[in-house]
């Protein structure tokens, strides 16, 4: 079915999976607003593919962090699109360090990001979501929110943290109609995965029974079915899709 008249959220799409995801939705008829906290020129790029290939897309700056910013978000959306339809709580942050060597401040900056920053714009569209027809709520986690990762106990605590918080919130849109869900990627072609030295990632492929890694479409194409009509049966999951990492 498509996605045509839906308005949609993307927290952290500028780039990596959050401008698949973006992009994707865009490519099938959704209204797509691009977040972003500093990356205005890739926001920009990102509403460009999005029109070049007939979508409607807007950016919107703020840091998910900051409530008033979030508001603004809220207000750009509504001024371009009108309500939204679909929140995608998808920025997110890493402050990697072994837990001996790890500060209060890399702890408290993942968690504010990671699971303060969804609260702000859940809180902020969650009328939106309630009231609108097929409202849909999907929280991006991780592998390591379910099997830890060394030298990432922030992380790792705070993507763990966005399956309870998906579960309640399912719990309290389903007397609206409305469903949550919560994505959890494994390993995924990004740059910043590409980034790691081909030893090191060889041996996350290794790990992987489908011996390769995610492409941003795969993640993208699971959350356009989790953003449509089809899943409207479909609250308080949480869905794997790391290629059997946890078989």
């Amino acid at each position: 079915m498509s996605m045509d008249g839906r308005t949609c959220v993307i927290t952290g799409s500028a780039r990596g999976i959050g401008r698949g995801i973006a992009e994707y939705l865009g490519e099938e008829g959704a209204n797509v607003v691009i977040n972003y906290r500093s990356s205005e020129g890739a926001a920009k790029e990102a509403v460009d593919a999005i029109e070049t290939a007939g979508g409607s897309a807007v950016a919107a700056q703020a840091d998910v962090t900051h409530r008033e910013q979030v508001e603004h978000m809220r207000e750009v959306c509504h001024e371009a699109f009108g309500p939204a339809d679909v929140l995608v709580n998808n920025a997110g942050i890493t402050a990697d360090k072994q837990f001996t060597e790890m500060s209060r401040e890399d702890w408290d900056r993942v968690m504010d990001v990671n699971l303060g920053g969804m609260f702000n714009c859940t809180q902020e569209f969650y009328d939106d979501i309630w009231e609108a027809e097929e409202g849909r709520l999907i929280n991006i986690s991780s592998v390591v929110g379910k099997q830890g990762n060394f030298g990432q106990a922030n992380y790792a605590a705070a993507k763990s943290g966005m399956f309870g918080f998906t579960r309640t919130i399912a719990l309290e849109l389903a007397q609206g109609g409305s469903t949550a869900n919560c994505v959890a990627p494994g390993f995924t072609r990004t740059d910043m995965v590409e980034s790691v030295p081909e030893k090191v990632l060889d041996r996350i492929i290794a790990g992987i029974p489908l011996e390769r890694l995610a492409e941003v479409e795969d993640v993208a194409a699971l959350v356009r079915f989790l953003a449509g009509e089809e899943s409207s049966y479909i609250t308080g999951e949480v869905i794997d899709i790391n290629g059997g990492m946890d078989l």
